[in-house]
């Protein structure tokens, strides 16, 4: 067993507790009644997992090496310009603010100014996340929308919303804003802005230790974390790896962090039961899957993880990482990772044969601009996909439409073709751009 040994060291630390939670029954989604093809396919992971191969699909050693990356490179490894995406994105003639009226110019000129990317990548300096925070890509918390007249746009797509990071993960902060209330930080899959009284700075020696501590993943969604006098810390999530000091028979008990003065850290133990924590990465199996995909079923649809939600691609990024296997966070990105097999050119029945032939039930993404999805088998000669979605896109009239879901399902390819203003040019299926298979290479 590895240890802290700096954990003596520290002038402060306090024991906390893990209070048990009673177990979940299995997910089963709720779905609109009006959508008869999800009436017609078994919303529980279970009646999916049977065939399959058991096995290790990912290593702690591979997974540690994207995880910890922020703490073992000497800046940030983007450039200016990638940075400033957004400040090239958006403009007062394309963004509207949250009384859904355009944003003027004043706004975007008072952004730039208080970024300060003048001190960009000055700072370099590690850090460690204190709870749940969002990445924005402006320094505001205050939401940029699209047209709110178009379907798809207005709220809940904001598009300051870069994505989200859950507590105790590994950043390097670039700069502050001229303000000093937000950071520019990267992570191991994202960068933006965030609150910097959200974070804390840990000394390069100990993040080293932290490193080569035994590692836990959570395999609990939302259970509680206090400190040893009751105060709440933060709540646990799919995705998020812990460092272990000790262990009991009955728990594990876990280095956390917090903010101590100046955004320097302190360091808590935390005792966390064994239904909540496994040690190293999980075996790829039917109860491990089940498990996991049950957990991640009870968080709903959220735009870039706003509101401590999912969306499509950090569901698949969370839902991998007890087993090891590091996905990055967009899901362009995440349907190049693998074995990728292209759709160009193929029909629909085409595509559906391929991936009938070489699909591999859970470790075979299917990929289509701006969405992606999982795919789980064949029931009924019948595609069956896991996917978190928004929803359906209709079409009356020659105007877009939504048929609002809102939440993660399991379906077919042809998802609501029954609805009446059903677009079958946007149907999942038309609209399939390739599958890549996870666990293959292309070599």
């Amino acid at each position: 067993m590895r240890y802290f040994v700096f954990i003596f060291i520290v002038s402060f630390f306090a024991g906390c507790a893990q209070k048990k939670a009673a177990e979940p029954e299995t997910a089963q989604a709720e779905l609109p009644q009006s959508v008869v093809d999800l009436q017609n396919v078994d919303q529980n992971v279970s009646a999916y997992v049977d065939t399959i191969n058991e096995r290790y699909i990912g290593s702690l050693e591979s997974y540690e090496k994207h995880y910890f990356l922020p703490w073992n490179i000497d800046k940030i490894d983007i450039s200016l310009h990638e940075a400033m995406w957004a400040y090239r994105a958006f403009r007062s003639a394309n963004s509207y603010g949250e009384n859904l009226q355009p944003l003027k110019a004043s706004f975007f000129k008072d952004i730039y100014e208080r970024s300060n990317f003048k001190d960009f990548s000055t700072l370099n300096k590690p850090a460690i996340t204190l709870k749940r925070i969002d990445i924005r890509a402006f320094p505001t918390d205050k939401p940029l929308l699209m047209d709110p007249n178009e379907a798809g746009e207005g709220f809940p797509f904001d598009y300051m919303q870069n994505s989200t990071i859950a507590p105790n993960k590994p950043i390097l902060v670039s700069h502050f804003s001229r303000d000093r209330e937000w950071a520019f930080i990267e992570a191991s899959f994202a960068y933006g802005w965030v609150k910097s009284r959200d974070i804390a700075f840990i000394p390069l020696q100990y993040a080293k230790l932290y490193q080569k501590a035994q590692k836990e993943f959570v395999m609990k969604e939302s259970e509680p974390i206090y400190d040893a006098k009751g105060n709440f810390l933060f709540r646990s999530r799919i995705g998020m790896m812990l460092p272990e000091i000790d262990e009991k028979d009955d728990s594990f008990t876990i280095l956390t962090i917090g903010n101590y003065k100046e955004n320097e850290a302190y360091y808590i133990e935390s005792n966390i039961s064994k239904e909540i924590l496994h040690k190293d990465v999980l075996k790829f199996n039917k109860e491990n899957i089940a498990k996991i995909l049950n957990e991640v079923m009870h968080v709903e649809y959220g735009w870039g993880g706003m509101y401590g939600q999912r969306d499509c691609s950090s569901m698949l990024r969370d839902f991998y990482a007890p087993f090891g296997l590091w996905l990055p966070r967009n899901s362009y990105e995440q349907g190049k990772v693998g074995k990728v097999v292209s759709f160009d050119g193929l029909h629909d029945e085409e595509k559906v044969a391929l991936i009938k032939e070489e699909g591999i039930p859970f470790e075979t993404l299917l990929y289509k601009k701006g969405h992606i999805m999982l795919y789980v088998g064949v029931k009924n000669d019948k595609v069956i996909i896991f996917q978190n979605t928004w929803g359906i896109k209709t079409k009356k009239d020659g105007e877009e439409g939504r048929f609002i879901i809102g939440k993660p399902i399991f379906s077919t390819l042809e998802l609501g073709k029954e609805l009446p203003d059903y677009d079958e040019n946007a149907s999942i299926l038309r609209q399939l751009k390739s599958m890549n298979i996870l666990t293959q290479s292309n070599n």
